[in-house]
Parts: C-alpha cells; sequence; structure tokens
C-alpha cells in the first residue's frame, strides 16, 4: 500500500540515527538538519541502545544499507517510517542525499511504502528473528551442506551447496543477487530461493509468492551451520530446522518521489550497459 504525502510537513519529530559511531558534523549533516529545524522539523539523535523515543514520526537512517537494515530492526513493529540518507558506497535502501531528503521533508514530496520482512524461527531459540534483505543458512566448515526445502508442505529437491538465501524483494539487489538471483522490483510480492555455490549444474534460483511457508532442514557432516538474519548472526551445532515466512508487519519506507528503482540499477550496478545504448 503507498500512501502519497502531499501536504506540507511542518510539524514533525524525526530521530536521526548515524552508523560508524560519526556525529552529525562529521557526517556532513549540518546543513540539512539546520534547514530542517528551521522549517519546523524538530530532530533529535538516537543509537541502538536508546531506541525510539514515542511520538516519533520518522527515522533518519544516516549511512549505508547496512545501517538501514540496523535502523529496520530498531523500529520493528512500531510502524514509524524510515528514510535513507546515504553515507555508504553503493545504497539501494539509502540512496538519497542528504539536500534531497531535507527538500522533501519540507514540501511533503515523498511516499511511504511497505517492504516486507522476513521472520524466522529457529529451532531451539526463543527468539523470533526478522529480516528486510534476507534469510541465510551456510556451511561454518569444509563440508557441504544439504539443505532440504518444503514450500507449502511440498518437499523441493535437495539442495547439496555451501548454503541457500532465502530474500525478500527488497533483498533481490543484496546477497541473492551476488549467487545469481534474479533482480525483483521492491514492490513485487515474491521471496527468492538463491543456492550458495551449489555443488550440482541443474539447481536455479526459484522465485516464489511471498504468502508461501518455507521449512529448512540443514544436514552437515561437521554438523554446525552459520544462520543469518540480515546483519545477525548466530551459529548452530546441530541438524536443525527452521521456519521461514513473511512477518505480520513490514517496514514503512520512505521513498522520495524523485528517486528511480531502475535509474539506480543503471547508476549503481551499470546494468543494461553497452555501448550500443549510447546516444
Amino acid at each position: 500500500m503507498l500512501i502519497l504525502a502531499t501536504f506540507y510537513q511542518i510539524f514533525m519529530r524525526v530521530a536521526v540515527y548515524i552508523g560508524k559511531n560519526e556525529t552529525e558534523h562529521e557526517c556532513g549533516l549540518d546543513e540539512m538538519l539546520s534547514r530542517i529545524e528551521k522549517g519546523g522539523i524538530q530532530y533529535y539523535m538516537v543509537d541502538a541502545q536508546e531506541g525510539v523515543q514515542e511520538n516519533t514520526d520518522m527515522v533518519l537512517s544516516v549511512g549505508g544499507d547496512g545501517t538501514f537494515l540496523s535502523v529496520s530492526k530498531l523500529v520493528a513493529d512500531s510502524g514509524i517510517p524510515v528514510v535513507g540518507v546515504n553515507r555508504g558506497r553503493l545504497g539501494f535502501l539509502s540512496e538519497n542525499r542528504p539536500e534531497d531528503v531535507a527538500d522533501a521533508l519540507l514540501t511533503g514530496d515523498y511516499t511511504i511504502e511497505d517492504r516486507t520482512l522476513l521472520s524466522a524461527e529457529v529451532e531451539g531459540e526463543e527468539n523470533q528473528f526478522v529480516a528486510l534483505n534476507e534469510v541465510t543458512v551456510h556451511r561454518s566448515g569444509a563440508a557441504v551442506v544439504s539443505v532440504d526445502v518444503c514450500l507449502d508442505g511440498k518437499w523441493l529437491p535437495t539442495y547439496w551447496a555451501d548454503g541457500l538465501i532465502v530474500s525478500t524483494s527488497s533483498g533481490s539487489t543484496a546477497y541473492s543477487l551476488s549467487v545469481g538471483g534474479p533482480i525483483v522490483l521492491p514492490e513485487s510480492k515474491v521471496l527468492l530461493i538463491s543456492p550458495i555455490a551449489p555443488h550440482n549444474l541443474n539447481i536455479r534460483p526459484l522465485v516464489v509468492p511471498d504468502n508461501a511457508k518455507i521449512l529448512l532442514r540443514l544436514q552437515s557432516r561437521d554438523g554446525k551451520f552459520v544462520f543469518t538474519a540480515d546483519n545477525v548472526t548466530l551459529e548452530l551445532f546441530e541438524d536443525i530446522q527452521i521456519a521461514v515466512s513473511v512477518a505480520q508487519f513490514s517496514l514503512r519506507r520512505v521513498r522520495l518521489n524523485k528517486s528511480d528503482f531502475i535509474n539506480a540499477l543503471t547508476e549503481k550496478l551499470f546494468w543494461g550497459e553497452d555501448v550500443r545504448n549510447l546516444k
């Protein structure tokens, strides 16, 4: 669902989260923060320990996509929208320049979109893991991992590989892309199942509906695995099962109306670059 912001936002309270323990001055945010404050937008600095305060209208994630993933866990199921301010290198989630963010907040020229989150339940673990990009399992030692995947009650052929990635459409330009997974438009309601370095030539990434219930059953002669949910890592020591599905809540991401996913692919990944396309 998309919510268009068509009116001036002159009374807002925003939290500013900066990655890598930098200050707003070190990040070059002085001008942006001064502009929004003069425009009637109150801001305060936040970190992972303090958490987001009540009556916060938006969180500014300053850094790269890794910082954005950390902020997505910080807001959790609060429904507070997050806007990315780019201080990293690539940035599909945090692609915006500080001056563009200031312009959008002061004029309301942005859209709030819902991004799918994954929920993973690991056998023997009390906590539920939530991820915006992907959940992965991969080998911890030298031995290959066998991953049995049950999709809505039907078992797929066993994956013999270094591991497996289950990603959202948002994560299609992240780890999944580096192992040959397809690029998917962020608004697509799908999940991607992509093997990591498969040990057979006839296995390929699979696109499934985002309402699918996925069960992973892992085995390895080493008897240990590594599980990740975005930037959270967990080491597992026994043959185990992991249930993956779409979370019951989503992340509300702020997209500036001037930004465009296809243009981002072209600029950041040189998608479609060919001398024959030059005009």
